[in-house]
């Protein structure tokens, strides 16, 4: 489950997202692949050097915080750097999926694995490689 806002992502993130997902269907599309696909398909695209400093784009380093107030920090990634306990989020996770695309502001929305609703509000983005100059990220 994701937000309802309108998804802004790079025209790059877009390819390398669509591309990630046509070779996951190859080995059986799960529900999550569909809702990423359902948000690349439906959000906004940029060019990479036009995509505003506030939105979480791929390897965007953000600050987050839970309804209780906890703070923490994670990067937005592909599969094979993902590393949830070092705040590592995959784009293919409900978490990373309900991210990308989100501006400062916003608030994540996903259902876990378990089941259980989880909501995150973006606080602030640390780093994002289109911001610091880097468009092939």
């Amino acid at each position: 489950m994701t937000t309802a806002f309108n998804r802004t992502i790079t025209e790059l993130d877009h390819v390398r997202i669509f591309n990630l997902l046509r070779r996951q269907a190859a080995g059986g599309a799960s529900a999550q692949v569909g809702a990423l696909a359902e948000l690349i398909d439906a959000a906004e695209l940029v060019r990479p050097q036009e995509i505003g400093a506030d939105v979480v784009t791929m390897y965007s380093k953000l600050r987050v915080a839970d309804a209780a107030g906890a703070e923490r920090s994670l990067t937005l990634c592909y599969p094979p750097d993902a590393d949830p306990a070092n705040g590592m989020i995959s784009v293919v996770s409900p978490l990373g999926t309900s991210l990308l695309g989100l501006r400062v502001g916003e608030t994540a929305r996903w259902q876990g694995a378990d089941g259980k609703p989880g909501e995150l509000r973006v606080l602030a983005i640390e780093f994002q490689p289109e911001a610091s100059g880097d468009y092939t990220a």
